[in-house]
C-alpha cells in the first residue's frame, strides 16, 4: 500500500532543467515541501523519492493524514 502511494505521488512529479546546465529541480505540487535538486535527472528522481519517503514518515509521526491517493493520480505524462 505504501509503495503504491509513493509510486502514485512520483507519477505526479514535475522535473525542470535548471539554467546553465546546473541540473534539475523536481517537485510534487500536491505535497507541500516535497522537492529535490540534483545534477542529473536520474539523481533528482532518486532524491525526490527519498524526500517523499521522509516526508511521509515525519507526517505520520506527527499525526498528519496523508493526502488521499486518488488526489495523486496522474493527470498527464511528464
Amino acid at each position: 500500500m505504501l509503495t503504491a502511494y509513493i509510486d502514485a505521488a512520483l507519477r505526479k512529479a514535475h522535473y525542470t532543467p535548471l539554467p546553465d546546465g546546473e541540473g534539475y529541480f523536481g517537485t510534487i505540487e500536491a505535497l507541500q515541501g516535497v522537492w529535490a535538486q540534483a545534477d542529473t535527472l536520474e539523481t533528482c528522481r532518486e532524491e525526490l523519492r527519498e524526500v517523499l519517503e521522509e516526508w511521509i514518515v515525519l507526517g505520520l509521526k506527527m499525526g498528519h493524514p496523508l493526502p488521499p491517493s486518488d488526489s495523486l493520480a496522474p493527470t498527464s505524462a511528464h
